[in-house]
Order: structure tokens, then C-alpha cells, then sequence
């Protein structure tokens, strides 16, 4: 009975059980903290090219711009900035490589009043990843008198590496490791 007791009272080696124990959830934390601020640090930049491109897209010349115009030339420049603005940031790391391209003609382009949306693909590796940007050139804000302004809303998704990791707690779950970052910015168009 005195040696049970003797076992049972040791304490060489609960340091290493405790560890054990603890280190799939501070694993967890570690990573989670690392995939937030990976997304936060993506919204920024996707923000950040927003921006940019509203002051572009507010300074362009409107004579093109109609319902029937699909594709104007005038808003060339302010998808440039985007992608320019994305594959300097490293979000696009394959812009460079000439994957993700601008439109030619209408295709990935619809319009609707005066608003426009790109949808291309290639920017990532993942071929489901879409960079959509939407410009809107007829924001109308204010009462009398009412200003006219551009809006440009800049959406990419993001995948989380946090998924992999929860999976050494709860072996099997699962849940959506993706999610579609937007960000739009308006400035008052320059006419």
C-alpha cells in the first residue's frame, strides 16, 4: 500500500504531461493569431488599392461612358492601378507572370447603368479565385445640390491556414476556409 501511495505522490515528468497537453492549443492560438493578421494585412492592401483607384477612376473622362459602352477605354487605367497596386503588395504574386490580365473586349465585363464589373481570373494559383472589381461612376450622394461621385469596390478572397490547424484538436472539422475580402473607397468625380 505505501509504495501505491509513493507512485501515486511522484511528480517526475507531469511538466511534460502538462506540455503535452497544452501544446496542441497554444499551436492553435499561435497560428490563429498569425492567420488573423494575415487577413487583416490582406484587407489593408485590397483597401489601400481601392483607394487608388477611386482617385483614378474620379479623374477619368466620362465621354465613353454609357449603358451601351461594355468595356469603356476610360476605365483602363484604373483597373491598371488595382492590379498594379495588388501585385505590388504581393496579394497577386503571379500579376507579374502576366496571369491575371486586364479584360479584352467584354469578356468578364458587365455593366449595368454606369456601373461596371470585372471579373478576372488567373490572378492566384487557386483557379476558383476571382478578383472582382466593381466601379461605379454614377454615385449620386447629398440633397441639393447633390454631388456625383465614383465609387470603386475592389473584392479577393482569402484562405485560411487556421483550418489545418484546428485540426489537431478536433480531427475531422471543418468549416469554410475561405473568405471574400472587399473593400470599396468613393471620391467626387474631377469634371
Amino acid at each position: 500500500m505505501r509504495k501505491a501511495v509513493y507512485v501515486i505522490q511522484r511528480t517526475e515528468g507531469s511538466a511534460l504531461l502538462e506540455f503535452a497537453i497544452v501544446l496542441p492549443l497554444l499551436v492553435v492560438f499561435v497560428v490563429g493569431i498569425y492567420d488573423f493578421s494575415g487577413a487583416y494585412n490582406q484587407k489593408q492592401k485590397i483597401e489601400h488599392s481601392a483607394q487608388a483607384a477611386a482617385l483614378v477612376a474620379g479623374t477619368a473622362s466620362t465621354g465613353d461612358m454609357d449603358e451601351s459602352v461594355t468595356n469603356p477605354d476610360s476605365l483602363q487605367p484604373t483597373l491598371a492601378v488595382v492590379l498594379n497596386s495588388l501585385a505590388g503588395d504581393g496579394v497577386l504574386p503571379q500579376a507579374n507572370q502576366g496571369t491575371c490580365q486586364l479584360p479584352v473586349g467584354t469578356g468578364g465585363v458587365t455593366n449595368s447603368g454606369l456601373v461596371w464589373t470585372y471579373t478576372l481570373s488567373g490572378c492566384s494559383s487557386n483557379p476558383a479565385d476571382n478578383l472582382v472589381i466593381t466601379i461605379n461612376r454614377g454615385v449620386v450622394s447629398g440633397s441639393a445640390p447633390a454631388t456625383i461621385s465614383t465609387s470603386v469596390t475592389v473584392s479577393f478572397p482569402y484562405h485560411w491556414r487556421f483550418n489545418s490547424a484546428i485540426q489537431l484538436l478536433f480531427p475531422g472539422a471543418s468549416y469554410a476556409a475561405t473568405t471574400n475580402l472587399q473593400e470599396s473607397a468613393t471620391v467626387h468625380n474631377q469634371m
